[in-house]
């Protein structure tokens, strides 16, 4: 039986008000969008017609040993907690290995979890049962066996949306941020705002981390594509780096900065790179070929 977006929403608003009561300090919970769960409230109220804003929420957990602090990014889909929940780990004292180890070993015990079982408290729970070894020392590698199956690796690939992306700092910051990992897409700078980026699960998270925090906040992951591979997903890469694309502006805006970018242009870039199918959940408009 299809699960309706009222009926999940009433389970996130359930779970967040068990978060807060555990995390009653201030900045132990912080909320990307403060008006989120008002949103929420009011559609389920009837208030509000359309949907409300995905809730997403950073939480600080402070460990006793060792002594330091994890930060946990969490955001709700729709349609959670019978669509998978989107997790984040991080902390200043965990190098890049140590990092991806935490993460793929909590995804696989929330991974494990059914459908309908709310995730966060598990967790949070699971982090401060088992996070500390990934801090005290890297947990043992399997030891490699002749018959082993190859590991297979999540590759996933993000498409954001901005209103706009004008300021030099904050596109270097993309770019920087593409090139530091092992990531490959592009940023179209302007009005709207397109980054897609592609590589494994890891280390696209980190950056979709790291461009958003800790201020950006008219920016939305419009659509995820997320394959299972055994190599090293380059045979699955649409983009062979991490650059900045520009396009003309549509008409003359002479020096203001409110001008849009051509999408007939983005559509025929979109087409070349085998990704036209995004152009209307971008937009919300079809595409029109060309040569139709």
């Amino acid at each position: 039986m299809a699960v309706s977006v009222r009926d999940s929403l009433q389970l996130q608003l359930l779970e967040m008000e068990m978060l807060l009561s555990m995390f009653p300090s201030p900045g132990e919970v912080k909320l990307e969008d403060v008006n989120a769960l008002t949103a929420v409230r009011r559609f389920l109220d009837g208030a509000r017609e359309a949907l409300p804003p995905s809730i997403e929420f950073e939480i600080a957990l402070q460990m006793e040993e060792p002594k330091v602090t994890i930060d946990l990014q969490v955001t709700m889909p729709h349609h959670y907690p019978y669509e998978a929940l989107q997790l984040f780990v991080r902390s200043a004292e965990l190098d890049r290995g140590q990092q991806l180890l935490l993460n793929n070993s909590l995804a696989a015990h929330i991974g494990a979890l059914d459908a309908g079982e709310l995730c966060v408290c598990a967790a949070v729970q699971w982090l401060r049962d088992h996070s500390a070894a990934y801090f005290l020392h890297r947990p043992p590698a399997c030891a490699p066996t002749a018959r082993a199956k190859p590991a297979k690796n999540t590759f996933l690939r993000m498409w954001i949306y901005s209103h706009h992306i004008y300021q030099q700092d904050l596109r270097k910051k993309i770019l920087e941020a593409g090139r530091r990992l092992d990531v490959t897409g592009f940023c179209m700078t302007g009005k709207p705002g397109i980054i897609c980026v592609e590589g494994f699960k890891e280390g696209c998270e980190e950056f979709w981390h790291t461009i958003r925090y800790p201020s950006w906040k008219h920016i939305s992951c419009k659509h995820a594509e997320s394959m299972e591979t055994e190599g090293d997903g380059r045979d699955l890469r649409l983009f062979h780096s991490f650059g900045e694309l520009l396009l003309e502006a549509h008409g003359d805006y002479g020096l203001r900065k409110d001008y849009h970018m051509d999408l007939g242009q983005f559509l025929e870039f979109l087409k070349k790179h085998k990704s036209e199918h995004v152009f209307q959940i971008l937009f919300g408009i079809e595409s029109k070929s060309s040569d139709s």
